[in-house]
């Protein structure tokens, strides 16, 4: 037992003051009987003892009711079990992701543990609130209310360790008491791994009593009709025992199409078809599940043609006029000699068709042209110059040319996976004409092939570039050397090429991805381009290059939908965001992940433990109450002991 105030333990000395009282009213007289009272003498015997032992008890009442006073004033109690933390500062986590949209015993996941943090969260406790995206440094629950009550759900998946790393660079001269809310979906063995905190947080892992769940994963267009587009749309269905789920198709927040979707499969494919004009809608689902992927936002730019040259000699060029055929494309074929510069940066793909020498000043040029969200397609020639074809594939990545080999090859292998192929075959083919070449280069890349030859060497390789395309054949294509312009291959290949990272197809963009986006539009040096929705605006970081502007999105917008691209107040063209889908599978909770830390099943019980083990024990009422027992007894002593 310990005492606040142990030097009040010296007024105990007064103890003596009430036993020299009691020891003064002993104090023995000589006693004179007369003849007329001594028959009184048996009575007063009497009386003296009965005397005494009231004495003896008001003594004992007097000696304990001032012990329990001055040991009150000393204020007892016993030390906490866990006192030496009780100066520790308290961090919340809440994970605020899309999964915790999920449906436990008492309603969706994040606001129930608002619910709880709002009613079971001491007014007097400060602490600090780290969420996905928002920190509340130094708060207390009436402070941070309104913060909680309007706390949306985030774009940004739950990232344990960054927040982590947060709370370890927030400089404090105490221990730190963390409190991590979160459903776990997608919490990775890493995340754990990184929490090396002196004392291991308390987790909160509130749990879905829904799994289930349907995804809209991405739109495309499957084919392109003389007057339609074929809309493509991937579904994928996360549980068990799916019901038939409604699917709708919205353009301009008008409906034209509808259609019922059964799930005999994980992953389902359905098709629309719409007019072959602009469209800026949304595609929809209505189930039990997650609510954030039940919509896709799109957009399909009003057709516009495509600026493809190819460089190169124009007997070799006859097949490309084929394929880039008026109707959607400006093509020209240029020789070298001929060739005007100034004219490449307007094109939107340019193809270098089996030149021997590339020239330094157009190496140059297509750097740039690149760099500006270009597409280059480059076909060696068998003469080509290894030095000068390596000298110009540096710029780009990691492809080198080797040395020629005159062997003949088949182009056995398709990568239906890749985006060059992405909706052109409906199934996968394993038996078709196989093209071959007579000669090829070696080739060392470490991008995936999208084209292979029998031995597995690439064909075709495409260079993985977030603004622009670049396509390297390893073999010429022409009728002497290849019989490659006869394949059906040739002309999705090349269309899809041109194509690459165009605006012609669907355009929706991924919150958070921080892919450039470049807008055709010249401006003025002074001018900058603002991205509006129908709630919110943002002006996003942004370069202008020539009759071009890179846009940088970074983590905006906030919200998904469909949004326009505004000079002032003229409209460019329209845009549209989308939640990334990680957070859609919800059998990724991995609770294994977290036995090795300290469990709760609600907020109150962290605090009700921490108020526990923290608190010290204080004994000093007991006290006041026993002195008044005893002050109660002493009375009773004096009005009804005789």
């Amino acid at each position: 037992m310990h005492f606040k105030h142990p030097e009040i333990l010296y007024f105990l000395f007064l103890l003596i003051v009430p036993i020299l009282v009691h020891l003064f009213q002993l104090r023995r007289f000589k006693t004179s009987y007369f003849t007329n009272v001594r028959f009184l003498k048996e009575l007063a015997i009497q009386t003296r003892k009965s005397s005494k032992i009231k004495k003896r008890l008001l003594l004992a009442t007097r000696l304990l009711l001032l012990t329990c006073i001055i040991l009150a004033f000393a204020q007892p109690f016993f030390e906490a079990v866990d006192s030496k933390n009780a100066s520790n500062e308290m961090y919340i986590v809440l994970d605020n992701s899309f999964s915790m949209q999920a449906k436990g015993k008492k309603g969706e996941l994040l606001k129930r543990a608002v619910q709880e943090l709002l009613e079971n969260t001491p007014e007097n406790t400060q602490f600090s609130l780290l969420t996905n995206t928002e920190n509340f440094w130094n708060t207390d629950i009436k402070a941070s209310k309104s913060a909680l009550q309007n706390l949306k759900y985030s774009a940004s998946p739950f990232d344990l360790s960054a927040i982590t790393a947060k709370i370890k660079a927030h400089k404090s001269a105490h221990k730190k008491d963390i409190v991590i809310i979160t459903d776990a979906v997608g919490l990775k063995e890493k995340d754990i791994q990184n929490i090396d905190f002196e004392e291991k947080p308390y987790f909160i892992v509130p749990k879905a009593e829904q799994k289930n769940n349907v995804s809209i994963d991405s739109v495309y267009i499957n084919q392109t009709l003389e007057n339609f587009y074929e809309i493509g749309i991937n579904l994928s269905a996360y549980g068990e025992d799916f019901k038939p789920v409604s699917t709708a198709l919205y353009n301009q927040n008008k409906l034209i199409a509808k259609t019922i979707v059964n799930f005999d499969a994980k992953k389902k494919k359905i098709s629309f078809t719409i007019p072959k004009k602009a469209f800026h809608g949304y595609v929809t689902i209505e189930d039990n599940g997650l609510t954030y992927d039940n919509k896709l936002f799109f957009s399909i730019s009003k057709n516009k043609k495509t600026n493809v040259i190819s460089i190169g000699e124009p007997e070799k060029a006859n097949f490309l006029s084929r394929i880039y055929t008026s109707g959607e494309f400006n093509y020209h074929n240029y020789s070298i000699s001929s060739l005007d510069y100034n004219s490449l940066e307007k094109q939107n793909t340019i193809i270098l068709n089996e030149l021997m020498e590339i020239p330094q000043a157009l190496q140059t040029t297509l750097k740039a042209f690149v760099s500006k969200g270009g597409n280059l397609v480059v076909i060696p020639s068998e003469k080509s110059s290894i030095s000068n074809l390596n000298n110009l594939l540096s710029n780009f990545g990691k492809v080198q040319f080797g040395n020629l080999e005159t062997n003949s090859k088949l182009i056995t292998k398709i990568n239906f996976d890749h985006p060059l192929f992405s909706g052109v075959f409906e199934n996968k083919i394993l038996n078709f004409q196989y093209p071959k070449v007579s000669s090829s280069f070696a080739v060392s890349s470490s991008y995936p092939a999208v084209l292979s030859f029998e031995d597995q060497t690439p064909f075709v390789t495409a260079v993985q570039n977030q603004v622009a395309g670049i396509t390297v054949f390893t073999a010429p294509i022409n009728s002497t050397n290849s019989n490659f312009q006869q394949s059906p291959l040739i002309v999705p290949l090349f269309y899809k090429i041109a194509q690459n990272n165009q605006k012609t197809g669907v355009n929706a963009l991924t919150i958070g991805n921080n892919q450039p986006y470049f807008v055709d539009v010249l401006l003025t040096k002074d001018a900058i381009l603002e991205v509006k929705g129908n709630e919110d605006s943002f002006i996003p970081v942004q370069q202008i290059l020539n009759n071009k502007v890179k846009l940088t999105f970074n983590d905006f917008p906030e919200t998904a939908g469909n949004y326009g691209i505004f000079d002032k107040k003229e409209w460019i063209e329209n845009i549209s965001f989308n939640y990334n889908r990680t957070e859609s599978d919800l059998s990724q909770v991995n609770t294994n992940l977290v036995s090795d830390f300290k469990t709760a099943d609600t907020i109150s019980t962290i605090f009700n433990t921490l108020q526990t083990e923290r608190t010290d024990s204080q004994i000093w009422k007991w006290f006041v109450i026993f002195a008044l027992l005893f002050l109660a007894l002493e009375m009773a002593i004096i009005k009804f002991v005789k």
